[in-house]
């Protein structure tokens, strides 16, 4: 076990003791004389007894101890994996200095290790997702009731994220080592909109890796072999959602990191067909919408005004840009085709033009510009001066791709208006630029979002302290599964998202505001979850998709206008947010609320006769269900 933990092991695997120890594995030190003596564990641990936040401060210290961010990786996961509770207690109550350790950029280096650290992650033969390989995916039926004899009744998924590895972050293939990104993933929705982790299932389609590193790796845990094909790919990945789909036909399908076509193939494939979202299509789409419609509000030049330059076409980027489209289209009445034309890309080629001379991909084809004549931009620094944007966005995954001259030229260019540039790319490594960058050669005029964190930036002349924007995808899932999962809609439509988008924006509190920053502190991360959850719901229910009767009456209750006509505008009745804010899960405070709540864990073996509540598990809320524990 991993030193300094709370945790006791799984009496399946302890042979000190065959007494169920649900309370004991999730109150550790917390656990009091009297049921220590109910479940035969008098003499067999320290006799002190201390509350959960001594529990906390010893895990602090320990990860402190740590002397990387990779060792406190291992740590933290060894620690969900034993104690659930105290787990997710330390993440919420230090979320800002622990959601880049359990996701980025650390989880980056996380997968790119993840065979060599695999079995320092969790007690052997815990069960924490699906590892699908491509020679088993006719055996898919017996993979799932595989594990639904591993969780406890009434645990099945409500929610599960799915990659193939094949393009993890900006770090490329994989292979199975990708599985830490569905893990991550799901720890975020659990710690920034309250998912039942007894509910979240991540899964790894171990089709294969083109990467020879892990080929030839002695150490790594795949199937050692090449990709498939596209026609072998989307047959085998289809009969995987299909059983899924079939054997859990609510849950929530999240895709993440395919490959840029076959995100979209699957994507296009799925979204009628299943309760399903791609969060580097949608999801990074929404949560820069939602930055950039406050930027825009702070630029000083008409919306319409505005000329966005993209560097970087995959997925992600294609993604993001028509949902920008969508905005201009829907809040300020910019026909469809006047909005594209507000838009030019630059890829690995230079500028895209529909007369460039190669055969786009699919995706790249309705942003490829037809009014360039016989102008061709082969770089960043060409299209610069072509363009003359007033937005720069990177989703290049090169390092540095603004560099000083064209972030000072971005500067000359808008005299009149302050220029927004979002580096998007992650992790850091891949970053287009800093923000301290941006600050310096701006001189701190710019509007600025990254996709991964950086420091604040002190203004040397005046001691001013700025706070840089992060366009971190976790302000949106999280919301977004959370509303799908509660109000079941038939599919997700991109005017939910785009509602999500304006309820981020709409999310803003007045001091945030007035210092000019572009998303909310991350610190109230579940209170504008529960924003976002609600007007999802209500949205949904707007478009009569919503299935879940509960929302349904909440929503057509409440004063807001209905119907398939009106506006995706972000808004919610306060009643929504609060009846969304009582199905989030929270993290037992104190013994009394794990006491009550008795919750039990799909990564731990089950135990017949452990006496472990079926239906939704809690902490300190009641609204799934509760099982109070006779001992």
């Amino acid at each position: 076990m991993a030193p300094g933990m709370d945790s006791g092991a799984s009496s399946a695997r302890r042979s000190r003791s065959g007494s169920p120890d649900l309370i004991a594995s999730n109150a550790g030190t917390a656990l009091p004389y009297a049921t220590r003596s109910a479940l035969h564990l008098k003499g067999l641990v320290p006799s002190g007894v201390e509350d959960f936040s001594a529990q906390e401060s010893r895990a602090l210290e320990q990860l402190h101890a740590k002397s990387t961010n990779l060792e406190k990786y291992i740590f933290l996961s060894w620690l969900r994996t034993t104690n659930i509770h105290l787990f997710y207690r330390l993440v919420l109550h230090n979320l800002k200095e622990i959601a880049p350790v359990i996701y980025t950029p650390t989880v980056g280096q996380a997968c790119q290790e993840y065979s060599h650290i695999y079995p320092f992650l969790a007690p052997p033969n815990a069960v924490d997702g699906l590892y699908i390989p491509l020679t088993e995916v006719d055996n898919i039926d017996e993979i799932i009731e595989n594990y639904r004899e591993s969780i406890a009744e009434g645990d099945e998924p409500e929610i599960t994220v799915i990659t193939d590895g094949s393009r993890i972050l900006g770090l490329g293939d994989l292979g199975m080592n990708g599985m830490g990104i569905p893990v991550g993933k799901l720890q975020l929705y659990v710690a920034a909109a309250g998912l039942n982790p007894d509910r979240c299932l991540p899964i790894v389609l171990d089709f294969g890796t083109d990467n020879p590193k892990y080929l030839e790796d002695p150490l790594y845990l795949g199937i050692r072999q090449k990709r498939p094909t596209d026609e072998a790919f989307y047959a085998a990945a289809n009969r995987v959602v299909a059983a899924l789909h079939t054997a859990f036909p609510s849950m929530f399908i999240q895709f993440e990191d395919f490959s840029t076509d076959h995100a979209f193939g699957l994507l296009d494939h799925w979204r009628e067909r299943a309760l399903c979202f791609n969060d580097d299509i949608q999801g990074t789409g929404c949560v820069i919408l939602g930055g950039f419609i406050s930027a825009v509000e702070q630029a000083g030049i008409p919306p319409r005004d505005q000329r966005i330059l993209f560097v970087g076409a995959g997925s992600a980027g294609v993604g993001v840009a028509k949902q920008l489209v969508d905005y201009f289209v829907i809040e300020h009445r910019i026909p469809e085709e006047q909005a594209k034309a507000m838009f030019w890309f630059v890829d690995s080629r230079g500028m895209i033009t529909a007369n460039r001379g190669d055969k786009l991909a699919q995706h790249k084809v309705y942003f490829a510009r037809h009014d360039n004549g016989d102008t061709q931009c082969a770089s960043i620094d060409e299209a610069l001066e072509y363009v003359k944007p007033t937005a720069l966005i990177g989703l290049s995954t090169i390092y540095k791709a603004f560099n000083e001259r064209i972030l000072t030229r971005m500067n000359e260019l808008n005299t009149d208006a302050r220029p927004i540039i979002f580096p998007l790319s992650n992790p850091m490594t891949k970053a287009e630029c800093t923000f301290e960058e941006a600050m310096r050669c701006t001189n701190n005029r710019v509007l600025f979002a990254s996709g991964t964190a950086f420091p604040e930036y002190t203004i040397p002349e005046t001691g001013e302290e700025r706070v840089p924007g992060q366009g971190n995808n976790m302000y949106v899932f999280p919301a977004i599964g959370l509303g799908a999962v509660l109000c079941k809609p038939r599919h997700i439509t991109d005017t939910m998202v785009y509602a999500v988008s304006k309820a981020l924006a709409n999310s803003l509190a007045g001091d945030e505001r007035a210092r000019g920053e572009l998303y909310p502190r991350i610190e109230r991360i579940r209170e504008v979850s529960a924003e976002l959850a609600a007007a999802f719901v209500h949205q949904a229910v707007r478009e009569g998709l919503a299935q879940d009767p509960k929302w349904v009456a909440l929503a057509t209750e409440s004063s807001l206008p209905s119907g398939p006509g009106a506006a995706p505008d972000g808004c919610f009745a306060q009643s929504m947010r609060s009846e969304v804010r009582r199905f989030m899960w929270e993290p037992a405070e104190t013994f009394e609320q794990l006491r009550t709540s008795l919750p039990h864990y799909h990564h731990h073996p089950v135990v017949h006769g452990s006496g472990r509540s079926s239906g939704r598990s809690s902490g300190h809320t009641s609204d799934h269900g509760d099982s109070t524990a006779k001992l």
